[in-house]
C-alpha cells in the first residue's frame, strides 16, 4: 500500500473539515494527544513494575543461595 498523494490528502482533509466542522477538530485533537499521553504513561508505569519485579526476583534468589551456602557450612 502507498501513501496518497497531494491531491487524495486534500480531499481527506476537506471531507473531515465537512463532517467534523472547524471548531470539533481542535476538540479531536486534544482528546487524541490527551489518550497518546495516558497510554505512554501506563506503558512506562508498566515497565517499572516489571523492572521492580525482576529486582525483587533477584535479591531473592540471592538470599536463598547465601541461606543455602551458610547450611551446607
Amino acid at each position: 500500500m502507498h501513501m496518497p498523494s497531494g491531491m487524495q490528502l486534500l480531499i481527506i482533509v476537506l471531507i473531515v473539515l465537512i463532517l467534523f466542522g472547524g471548531k470539533k477538530i481542535p476538540e479531536l485533537a486534544k482528546g487524541l494527544g490527551s489518550g497518546i499521553k495516558n497510554f505512554k504513561k501506563a506503558v512506562k508505569e508498566d515497565e517499572e513494575e516489571v523492572a521492580t519485579a525482576s529486582k525483587i526476583e533477584e535479591n531473592e534468589k540471592k538470599a536463598d543461595t547465601k541461606v543455602n551456602e551458610t547450611k551446607q557450612s
